[in-house]
């Protein structure tokens, strides 16, 4: 085993993934919660946009973390991994800024199509908070150089996460007519 970090240290960890693994979605929840919206100014009416361009972005960096590591470029693949993980953080961020500030905008369309929008949007935001734990540790796993862990958890967290990126967009893209400008 190619492990850089102590047991003891990699249980503190693990238990530092699982908390935040709580406690991130549980915040969210709470923050989407306040009725009384605070005033940061107009600019925050334009995080959904950047948001769907954060959630576009990731998914090129994760496809291109994939053909890199394909090829047995570590090096390339690290850095597309390293900013598609950034760009979560980004997302996570605006998010919150903009539910925190905004309120929630109704998806507009009837019949048919607002089953599909709704059973994206749900489907997207389950795994979404599935997906979370699982990339935490791959990161963990690939920072601490514990790769035949990585690889394992990588083959959950790289679907699930290249879904909720992609599902994203398409969310967006469907309900982005809806926003009030």
């Amino acid at each position: 085993m190619n492990n850089t970090t102590a047991p003891s240290d990699e249980k503190k960890s693990m238990v530092l993934i699982n908390t935040l693994s709580v406690v991130i979605p549980v915040a969210v929840a709470i923050l989407l919660g306040i009725r009384t919206k605070p005033d940061l100014g107009e600019w925050t009416a334009i995080l959904p946009h950047l948001n769907a361009v954060i959630n576009s972005l990731t998914t090129v960096f994760l496809l291109a973390g994939l053909w890199f590591i394909k090829q047995k470029n570590i090096q390339y693949h690290r850095y597309m991994m390293t900013i598609a993980f950034g760009l979560g953080a980004c997302f996570l961020v605006f998010y919150v800024l903009y539910h925190l500030t905004n309120t929630s905008t109704s998806y507009g369309g009837e019949g048919m199509i607002r089953y599909v929008y709704y059973t994206i949007l749900i489907s997207h935001i389950m795994m979404s908070l599935i997906v979370l734990p699982f990339v935490l540790r791959a990161m963990f796993f690939a920072v601490t150089k514990q790769f035949v862990r990585h690889r394992k958890v990588t083959k959950i967290a790289f679907p699930i996460w290249l879904y909720v990126s992609v599902t994203g967009v398409i969310a967006y893209l469907m309900i982005s007519p809806y926003y009030i400008q």
